[in-house]
């Protein structure tokens, strides 16, 4: 784990509400990526700066136990044109723990670093946290993923 610094970012893309509760994020956001494929939305999402997938958390309602916002998306240059269906969300940026994890996307990779995430004692902001799907998670089988948690400051280690 280290702490990085985030430059403020835009983000389009599809987006659900959702919760932890009883499993449900995990089925929905799982039910989002489907969408997110299907539908070939990398490719309809204008202004992109690069093809990394941000699957970002925001618009929490507290802690990671209450409701939340999930995007589906890429980093654009502006938030001018965000088409029919999609939603377009500015990140302020901060201070951000960053974790990386390796393995099988099909065998909860993401949910299981997100259960140790909040076990974590850090002091969260509850404003923005993503996920970045970039050239080394294109294998699902062996994939690279970067975790960005919003803490309110530094921390150790």
């Amino acid at each position: 784990m280290q702490t990085v610094k985030i430059e403020p970012f835009n983000i389009i893309g599809i987006s659900i509400r959702t919760t932890n509760e009883n499993g449900q994020a995990s089925k929905e956001i799982a039910q989002l990526w489907g969408k997110f494929m299907s539908e070939s939305t990398l490719e309809k999402i204008p202004y992109k700066v690069d093809h990394e997938i941000y699957s970002l958390y925001t618009d929490y309602e507290g802690d990671h136990t209450k409701p939340y916002t999930a995007i589906l998306g890429c980093k654009v240059e502006n938030l001018d044109n965000i088409p029919n269906g999609m939603v377009g969300k500015s990140i302020r940026g901060g201070t951000y723990a960053k974790t990386t994890v390796k393995g099988d996307l099909m065998h909860g990779l993401v949910v299981d670093q997100w259960s140790k995430i909040f076990e974590m004692e850090w002091d969260r902001t509850y404003d923005a946290d993503f996920e970045v799907f970039g050239e080394k998670a294109q294998n699902p089988s062996d994939a690279e993923i970067d975790f960005y948690v919003g803490i309110k400051q530094g921390i150790n280690g």
